[in-house]
């Protein structure tokens, strides 16, 4: 038998390297600011874990951390099935999907700071071209929380709804032809097609799509911050906004200590997930 070769791990070194050196040292920082109350960098204090404490114990983190999951679970709970029913549609094209997959990734390349102005522009109830449709119809996302969650996740879905097609189209088209026309000598129905041979070969694709997308939404902050603020009342104040507002209020004390709990918080959902998706191939 012949022995195990680790020789590979010398072509990603150089890699890990770089990584743990923009990535493992300014998160070390960080961490190590979450410990100090910080006036200037020459006056720095330590205070231990009060800062954490005082964020776990505050009422206002819980709610800002159940609007975050709140918002992270109706993401998904659109995005991935509207994605997926694209991409059906799409595998249905045949040499035409191709337009198809472009047209719905285009919103990707748009940058982040872009995508609240355009939405804004659209939804103005003067000038906007169908802002005087929902004005109409008493559509107000600056007075109204649930407005202006519909307004958020719609302007994420569009964003996003491409990422989602691209993988879940990758899935389906990997899946051999031989399948389906097995399951068409056996007269099965489209959904028993969708149900026992498409969506258990969409697994990898949709783990990805699960991952990539809790993590990005959970994090949003550029387009909730630019459509209200967190406003009204609160009602669209994610951890993001918190953290974006003691960073420019210059506490970085607690701005860091902060930013190291949201980073175990996503890591837990990570390694929670990751060990999920092994325990099912398993």
């Amino acid at each position: 038998m012949r022995p195990h070769d680790n020789r590979a791990w010398f072509l990603i070194a150089p890699a890990c390297l770089l990584l743990a050196l923009v990535g493992g040292l300014p998160l070390l920082a960080v961490v190590n600011y979450g410990f100090h109350d910080i006036f200037t960098l020459s006056d720095v204090h330590w205070v231990g874990v009060q800062w954490f404490a005082d964020i776990l114990g505050s009422d206002r983190f819980l709610a800002s951390l159940g609007r975050s999951l709140l918002f992270s679970a109706l993401a998904l709970a659109i995005q991935v099935p509207l994605g997926i029913a694209v991409a059906l549609l799409l595998m249905g094209c045949g040499r035409h999907a191709v337009w198809g997959l472009m047209l719905v990734a285009l919103p990707l390349v748009v940058p982040w700071n872009m995508i609240p102005m355009l939405w804004l522009g659209l939804v103005q109830p003067q000038t906007g071209l169908i802002g005087p449709g929902l004005a109409a119809l008493g559509f107000d996302w600056k007075f109204t929380g649930w407005h202006s969650w519909a307004l958020i996740l719609t302007m994420d879905t569009w964003h996003w709804l491409g990422l989602v097609v691209v993988l879940a189209y990758a899935g389906l088209s990997a899946i051999p032809p031989a399948f389906r026309q097995a399951a068409a000598i056996d007269g099965a129905s489209r959904w028993s097609v969708f149900r026992h041979i498409e969506l258990p070969r969409l697994g990898g694709a949709l783990a990805i799509v699960f991952l990539l997308r809790f993590v990005d939404s959970f994090m949003i902050y550029t387009e909730a911050f630019a459509i209200n603020a967190g406003g009204p009342q609160d009602a669209t104040r994610f951890l993001s906004i918190e953290l974006g507002e003691e960073i420019k209020g210059f506490s970085y004390g607690q701005a860091a200590a902060r930013a190291t709990l949201y980073f175990l918080i996503v890591l837990a959902v990570v390694w929670a997930f990751v060990a999920a998706t092994r325990r099912r191939e398993a």
